[in-house]
């Protein structure tokens, strides 16, 4: 097998892939195939892009580090000299991307000492990026609509209920690909009263509560959205009262700003509501998040770990989203992933009765109740 070139990438081959992420037209993983890098190096440099932005309009700059004392490093001889050579001459950055990209495979200090001094393993350094699989692609597919008829089942059962459709698979295979989707299975878990000390975590506010008008409870949540080759998220802001979708967001990552900017949206188009729930998950007790939801004033609410029932309503219109709209189609592009769940979207607010409203929509049932509050006001 031949050696892999050594790749050093530049400054501007990372600001070009970073702008591509930005620009959403792909998944990561379409990214980090066709630019042959690690989808964590394009999920990486998208990241560092977006939080050194600010700079460019003159927000104050990271200090520089101190210049390098040449007297003290020409003291250095043997082995010692050789690190302090090739540490020297890169930036100590903690993301195991950025410290696999400051490998020299030139430099006389060897790969492995190399790895070692940055603390990473020899097989990252040598590991070469890989297309997904169209099998593996279809076995996430297959794993997403058994999760929405089984929201209970594990990975063990899983690969039972795959067995029993004549698929042959792992458990630990399946339980790698329910962590790549972003699943896992709904139960009750060991000590759900603790809670992580870094995160904001509020109580749930809707037991008992009669929810009978519109904006007045609003329910937020993610979902995968497999396509024809990689997969992106989205996230809709529903009206309880209603079911309507007031506003969504399709991403190609699952960080937290896709969630901030619906829930803007909503806000900006239909007022505030007198309640946000959510799930746990960490794109909603981030700190931008728990802001903006202060800042609309509206009191944020948490579904129990592991309590899907929390926040059922919103399950149940994943499952009418992926049964009636994405199965159907294998997106073939972000774009179109973008544009069919958004014409579907408007299709369940305004044509599709349910039957929970007696065959009316969810249209009718949420200016139905808003209309008297505007004109009480």
């Amino acid at each position: 097998m031949s050696r892999r070139p050594r790749r050093n990438h530049s400054a501007a081959f990372k600001a070009k892939v970073a702008l591509e992420a930005l620009a959403d037209g792909k998944t990561i993983a379409e990214i980090a195939h066709k630019h042959d890098v690690h989808p964590h190096q394009v999920t990486e440099w998208r990241r560092q892009l977006i939080e050194r932005a600010a700079g460019v309009f003159g927000a104050p700059a990271v200090a520089a580090a101190p210049p390098v004392d040449l007297k003290a490093l020409h003291a250095k001889i043997g082995q010692l000299a050789l690190e302090n050579d090739f540490l020297g001459r890169r930036a100590q950055q903690g993301r195991v991307a950025e410290r696999k990209a400051m490998i020299d495979r030139d430099h006389r200090l060897p790969v492995k000492r190399q790895a070692e001094l940055l603390g990473i393993s020899r097989g990252t350094v040598y590991y070469q990026p890989a297309p997904i699989p169209e099998a593996e692609l279809a076995l996430m597919r297959r794993i997403d609509r058994l999760h929405l008829d089984h929201p209970y089942a594990g990975s063990r059962m899983l690969r039972d209920l795959l067995r029993l459709q004549g698929v042959e698979v792992g458990r630990r295979h399946v339980g790698t690909l329910m962590r790549r989707m972003g699943i896992q299975a709904l139960y009750r878990k060991p000590n759900t009263s603790r809670k992580h000390p870094a995160h904001a975590v509020f109580p749930y506010a809707l037991r008992g509560l009669a929810i009978e008008r519109a904006n007045q409870v609003w329910a937020l949540d993610i979902t995968y959205i497999p396509m024809a080759r990689g997969w992106v998220y989205l996230v809709a802001v529903l009206d309880w009262a209603s079911r309507r979708v007031l506003a969504h967001r399709v991403s190609i990552t699952m960080e937290a700003d896709f969630c901030v900017e619906a829930l803007r949206e909503a806000v900006a188009r239909w007022g505030a509501p007198e309640i946000v729930n959510t799930d746990q998950g960490s794109q909603f007790s981030g700190a931008e998040f728990v802001a903006e939801v202060a800042r609309i004033g509206a009191r944020q609410s948490m579904d129990g770990r592991g309590c899907w029932r929390d926040n059922v309503f919103v399950e149940r219109l994943w499952r009418s989203v992926k049964y009636e709209e994405v199965y159907l189609k294998a997106y073939d592009s972000v774009s179109a992933a973008r544009q069919g769940t958004a014409t579907y979207l408007d299709f369940y607010n305004s044509r599709r009765p349910h039957q929970s409203h007696d065959g009316r929509t969810p249209d009718m049932i949420y200016f139905g109740t808003l209309q008297p509050q505007a004109q009480a006001a």
